[in-house]
């Protein structure tokens, strides 16, 4: 046939190869698949899958071939192109997909030092020298175990809450705080006139109803009662002035009740026949906690005498000298 300018390529010509019958296993020319493959015994084309099956450069029959001459013939449609692995450095960054290599991708060990960047190896050995407790130098030295040198640590690399200064100490809740302080809550309050025939035999609370001072207003003048709004150590102290004008005073007592409970008591005791008319001054102190919310302080005080004689409570109009009083520990 003639061709006007060159005679065009002979496309689709893959070939065919023949084999003498008689077994299962044939050995083809160049690798191929199934699909690549058409397979003729005797002049009969035989259906892929069912009757054979290629895999790289072997053929497969399902049954036993006829024995003759040439008589299995193999036509190739087309070829099986190996692209093989893509030269170094070949490959660039705009031809992978955003989020393509994923790590079932990567086998295992392949991805080597080198191939990562200079300060992730500089940082991965720096890590594994600590590990392996190499020698430390610098401020902190020592291998198994580390020293921190004199002054290394200094106030920048605390993380304390606070303005650290002269005046200002590190707590033990990691904040800096002003040294010193004032006792506060802090209160004092009187009796402010006399108590005719007082708490002949009872305990009976000290109506001291005038205050000195109360930083908090935390004493109540009506209830005669100390309740702090700051928890801590408080320190109490509390007396009273007695006087029995017809009789003898035998005993005089004062107490501080924590929540309506003695936990601090003085007792002055007389005898019979002395002291008729004098003034007597008992005094009691304690050091107590307050929980600062419903903790309350109070004073008490009983008064007896011998024949059931009558007692009075000295107040300030006196000149003597009846108060309760108290502050916080720092």
């Amino acid at each position: 046939m003639s061709y006007i300018g060159n005679e065009p390529p002979d496309i689709g010509a893959y070939g065919v190869q023949s084999f003498d019958g008689g077994g299962t296993s044939f050995t083809l020319s160049k690798p191929s698949t199934t699909a690549t493959v058409l397979l003729f015994i005797d002049g009969v084309r035989q259906t892929p899958v069912d009757a054979y099956s290629v895999s790289g450069v072997t053929l497969t029959t399902t049954g036993t071939t006829p024995s003759g001459t040439d008589n299995v013939t193999v036509q190739y449609l087309g070829d099986v192109v190996d692209l093989g692995e893509p030269s170094d450095d070949s490959v660039g960054t705009t031809k992978i997909k955003d989020d393509a290599v994923t790590t079932d991708k990567i086998l295992d060990d392949a991805v080597t030092a080198d191939k990562l960047a200079n300060s992730i190896n500089t940082e991965i050995a720096a890590n594994t020298a600590k590990v392996t407790n190499a020698t430390h130098t610098g401020d902190v030295t020592g291998a198994t175990a580390l020293t921190i040198a004199t002054d290394a640590v200094d106030i920048a690399m605390l993380s304390a809450t606070g303005t650290a200064d002269a005046t200002t100490f590190l707590r033990g809740d990691n904040s800096w705080a002003a040294a010193g302080g004032a006792n506060t809550p802090s209160f004092q309050a009187f009796l402010s006139s006399q108590q005719n025939d007082w708490s002949t035999g009872t305990w009976t609370k000290v109506p001291n109803d005038t205050e000195v001072f109360d930083t908090d207003s935390d004493y109540d003048t009506s209830t005669y009662r100390f309740t702090p709004t700051t928890a801590g150590k408080y320190f109490f102290y509390g007396q009273i002035q007695s006087s029995s004008n017809n009789g003898t005073l035998s005993s005089s007592n004062v107490s501080v009740y924590k929540n309506g409970t003695e936990i601090s008591t003085f007792r002055w005791e007389g005898r019979s026949g002395v002291l008729t008319g004098d003034v007597q001054m008992p005094q009691t102190m304690v050091v107590t906690e307050m929980n600062g919310s419903s903790d309350y302080i109070e004073l008490w005080g009983k008064q007896e005498t011998y024949a059931g004689a009558r007692v009075d409570l000295v107040g300030e109009a006196a000149g003597a000298r009846t108060y309760f009083g108290g502050f916080r520990l720092l």
